[in-house]
Parts: structure tokens; C-alpha cells; sequence
């Protein structure tokens, strides 16, 4: 079963920057980030195929928001711009090998699950 490992959560002033990795332990095709929020439903926010190019991005961390993987390495990253309040939350990596069965944010397409970093953005 695949190990993830995030890291480079944090606390940031609106408007700031932070980035992401996760480091998984084999290569996997798909690996995704998700958030949540206290009191709110895990959202997909950024997603990647590990073999191309394809990304998939939430609406509301489109332009802000840019996922990016070094295969050699099994990593991903999570680049965060301009961050505002409601980015709050406790950042989760995900992975699944092999086609994904629903839909490339949705949680339910991915059996990998990291520990969480929790980011936070003060106004």
C-alpha cells in the first residue's frame, strides 16, 4: 500500500504563498490534493496524471493554485498563491494506481490518503 507524506503547511497572511509536496513511496498514475475545512466536506482542489500534462483544477483555486509532479522522484506539488481566508484548511494528498473509477476530484476515486498539513491564512 502506498506511504504519502506531506509537508510544507503553514500559517500565511492573505495574499501570500505556500507550497505543497507530497512524497509517495512507489509511482502511482493519479495523485490529487484535497482539503477540509472544520464543519465542511472534503473538497478536491487540484488533481494530476502522473504519465501527462492533464491537471484538473477546483473553480475556486483556478489561476491561484498550480499542481505539478517530479516523476523521478514520486512527488507532487501544490503551489498556492494569493491565499485568502477561505483556503484555510487541512491539506490532504491522494493517490490511486491504475484508471480512476469516478471522478479525478472526487475523494472516492482514490484509496491513498496522506496524514494532512494544515495551512492557515489570517486577513
Amino acid at each position: 500500500q502506498v506511504r504519502l507524506v506531506e509537508s510544507g503547511g503553514g500559517s500565511v497572511q492573505a495574499g501570500g504563498s505556500l507550497r505543497l509536496s507530497c512524497a509517495a513511496s512507489m509511482y502511482l498514475y493519479n495523485m490529487a490534493w484535497f482539503r477540509q475545512a472544520p464543519g465542511k466536506e472534503r473538497e478536491g482542489v487540484a488533481a494530476i496524471y502522473t504519465s501527462s500534462d492533464f491537471t484538473r483544477y477546483a473553480d475556486s483555486v483556478k489561476g491561484r493554485f498550480t499542481i505539478s509532479r517530479v516523476v523521478r522522484n514520486n512527488t507532487v506539488y501544490l503551489q498556492m498563491n494569493n491565499l485568502n481566508a477561505e483556503d484555510t484548511a487541512m491539506y490532504y494528498c491522494a493517490a490511486q494506481g491504475g484508471e480512476l473509477q469516478g471522478h479525478v476530484l472526487s475523494a472516492t476515486s482514490y484509496s491513498g490518503w496522506g496524514q494532512g498539513t494544515q495551512v492557515t491564512v489570517s486577513s
